[in-house]
């Protein structure tokens, strides 16, 4: 064999090594960039969802201050006035009592919490004999709680005094603390409609 084909062969057995060699090194630069494709790809969407989410806010900042509450509750309790109807139609002393009794423990029970309170005695039927100048059984007790408790009202009815006018054949005198209304019932109905509170003894 000359030495031309000598050198032939060696520099086509170099050639075929470095071909090998560059597909290896091909092959391997593949598969690396394979495997760490994803991660960078997560860790770009992670770092977008990052800054386009907006951060959470603190427990504190989602919790409202309840102290700050307190005095505003407490402030509109005591602005706010309580209105209770006390209706008498029998001419009882017990219950005419009894009536007075709830008006003067609602009225405490109010000031001492530093609240409003308004209350009407509503009477009609033979109740108006509560609220009668020469009949009624507890006059004195209720001159007392006019100058005590300004709070109580008492109202007559207008159309139970005008049929005891008819009836006795007389005129029919009332307190000077007590304001005639022309219906007890009609009355009683009105302060209902406006939120008041109805109770009878």
């Amino acid at each position: 064999m000359s030495k031309l084909c000598h050198v032939t062969i060696a520099a086509t057995i170099c050639v075929a090594t470095l071909l090998v060699a560059a597909s290896l090194s091909a092959a391997q630069e593949t598969r690396q960039s394979s495997t760490s494709a994803p991660k960078h790809s997560a860790e770009r969407q992670k770092r977008s969802t990052q800054a386009t989410e907006p951060p959470m806010p603190s427990a504190t900042a989602q919790m409202p201050n309840q102290s700050s509450f307190t005095p505003m509750a407490s402030s509109a309790a005591k602005n706010q006035e309580h209105r209770l109807i006390l209706q008498v139609n029998s001419n009882d002393a017990a219950a005419m009592n009894l009536a007075l009794n709830n008006a003067m423990n609602v009225t405490r029970y109010y000031r001492d919490l530093g609240e409003k309170v308004r209350i009407e005695v509503i009477t009609f039927g033979p109740g108006l004999h509560m609220l009668r100048d020469d009949t009624s059984p507890v006059k004195a007790r209720i001159e007392t709680m006019a100058l005590s408790a300004p709070e109580v009202s008492f109202k007559a009815c207008g159309n139970t005094q005008e049929n005891m006018h008819k009836a006795e054949d007389k005129d029919i005198p009332i307190i000077p603390q007590a304001e005639v209304v022309r219906s007890g019932v009609v009355r009683v109905m009105e302060l209902e409609e406006q939120g008041w509170t109805y109770v009878k003894p």
